[in-house]
């Protein structure tokens, strides 16, 4: 496998909204050799599209809004399809990831290979931790995507932070 970048998008600031970031942090030293970590806000689409760039697998993480329970973690094959129309990854700015992923469809940007993990948040009030049932999703998500990495067997791992 080429190199594999894991993005935690959100906002640590805003409650539900970090759920992307507290992903990669408990990934953090687990990941086999070639997958990277990244976080960031979400809220610039060309900064998404610029962390998975030269990479041929990403693995996006965020909070997302589509009338699920509190916690679900929902995967979706980004490559194949665009996201469902009922799922809305969670931006506390005027753009999200969501709009990053699309608009890198329309320019021909996406990875060779992108999967979106999304965990329906709840609540999203500034200075909010992560509610209950979102916090125990970060495992479940986690656990998920050490599974679909496994195989990553090329470079080391590190975190880069935007």
């Amino acid at each position: 496998m080429d190199d594999v970048i894991v993005i935690g998008v959100g906002n640590p600031e805003r409650g539900d909204d970090a759920v992307g970031a507290e992903v990669v942090a408990h990934l953090e030293g687990y990941l086999p050799p070639g997958v990277r970590l990244a976080t960031t806000s979400g809220s610039d689409p060309a900064t998404v599209m610029g962390l998975w760039q030269g990479v041929s697998r990403a693995i996006l993480v965020d909070a997302m809004v589509s009338g699920a329970e509190a916690g679900t973690v929902q995967r979706f094959d980004a490559t194949a399809e665009p996201l469902p129309h009922n799922v809305r990854l969670v931006s506390t700015h005027a753009m999200g990831a969501g709009m990053a992923v699309e608009m890198a469809r329309a320019l021909g940007r996406l990875p060779e290979r992108l999967t979106v993990y999304g965990i329906e948040g709840s609540s999203y009030g500034h200075g909010t931790e992560l509610t209950p049932r979102v916090a125990a999703a970060v495992r479940v998500a986690a656990g998920m995507i050490l599974e679909e990495v496994a195989d990553a067997t090329v470079g080391t791992a590190n975190h880069e932070e935007t």
